[in-house]
């Protein structure tokens, strides 16, 4: 996406600013932030404070995607949690006051980790951020979705089901001839197939859980907020451990980075098995059941998204500079799933 696309229109955003946030007060200014695929996301600074504003993409984007309204809701009702998130202040849902949905959240001065190895830290420290990171995922997990009115959030049925669903239409919305994939076939016909009976888990799922959508304070391994919660749902709890698990097998590599060929042992983060045993002994849950399905479904599901950034990177309203890349790598991550395929 230019520069251009993503310009926010500073006159236009700050005379609604005074009329809905008055404690915002300008002259503003406003620093897109490079990481991240999806919502575009600003620092907006002035005398009076700092604030994050993250908005959907401009122009034609793929029905139900970009969903910054959803992401509204749950931060609003994680609030008294013991999530940490931060503070959501407005939602404008009026496109033409700078061109698309969008939010304003506190600003969380946080330390973010955008690889998995956590090369900063002391490899004897590297633990108890893996830890902080699994303690975490189960706070989310152990959310009362009534009592902070998230009851009606996502449609009723078997989670996988529909999200096998989902991803296969949102796949199929994007799939080319020059974008042909075996791998994404070979898991769209055996997910189904294989896919578990509903067994009554239901959580609220973040739907993206991974290092670099955790803020850290800046010294110690506490995580002070979870953020982009665009695909977060009601679902099973043990997608959310699967999609964390993936980053044992991605390659490093600078867009979605993963642990795939490193020591573990010698850099200090824990096997597959401790984090699953961590996860067990934190949400109380027993997270047993085919292992090999929620790994496939993951990156079936991970592709699907990735497929959706090249699209979006050829229209020219992706988020990132390095969109072309990672929709890219959409292959390599049908392949991994591929191989977990019985």
């Amino acid at each position: 996406m230019s520069l251009a696309a993503t310009a926010l229109p500073m006159a236009a955003l700050a005379d609604y600013l005074a009329q809905h946030v008055p404690n915002i007060r300008g002259p503003l200014t406003a620093t897109k932030f490079s990481g991240g695929q999806s919502n575009p996301t600003y620092l907006l600074a002035s005398a009076s404070g700092r604030w994050v504003l993250r908005r959907k993409p401009p122009g034609t984007l793929l029905s139900s995607a970009h969903a910054v309204d959803r992401e509204f809701r749950v931060l609003t009702a994680l609030q008294d949690s013991a999530v940490p998130v931060a503070r959501p202040i407005h939602l404008c849902t009026d496109d033409s006051v700078i061109g698309s949905m969008f939010y304003l959240m506190d600003y969380v001065d946080g330390r973010v980790f955008w690889d998995p190895a956590l090369p900063s830290i002391n490899a004897a420290d590297r633990g108890a951020y893996y830890r902080s990171a699994i303690t975490t995922l189960a706070a989310i997990h152990a959310v009362d979705v009534a009592a902070v009115g998230l009851a009606d959030y996502a449609r009723p049925g078997n989670y996988f089901a529909r999200q096998i669903k989902r991803w296969s239409e949102q796949y199929g919305a994007t799939a080319t001839a020059a974008n042909a994939d075996a791998a994404m076939d070979r898991l769209l016909a055996w997910l189904p197939a294989h896919c578990p009976a509903d067994d009554g888990q239901l959580a609220l799922v973040h739907g993206d859980f991974r290092f670099d959508n955790l803020m850290f304070a800046q010294q110690q391994p506490q995580v002070l907020a979870v953020v982009d919660w665009e695909l977060s749902t009601l679902g099973h709890p043990l997608a959310d451990l699967g999609y964390f698990c993936m980053a044992l097998r991605l390659p490093q590599n600078p867009i979605l980075s993963g642990l795939a060929g490193l020591d573990r042992h010698a850099l200090g983060i824990p096997s597959e098995a401790a984090l699953i045993d961590l996860y067990a002994a934190a949400s109380g849950r027993n997270p047993q059941g085919d292992w090999h399905f929620h790994l496939a479904f993951n990156f079936f599901r991970l592709a699907a998204i990735a497929h959706g950034v090249y699209q979006r990177a050829l229209a020219g309203n992706a988020s990132s500079e390095r969109a072309l890349e990672a929709g890219r790598m959409a292959r390599l991550v049908s392949q991994l799933g591929a191989e977990h395929c019985g």
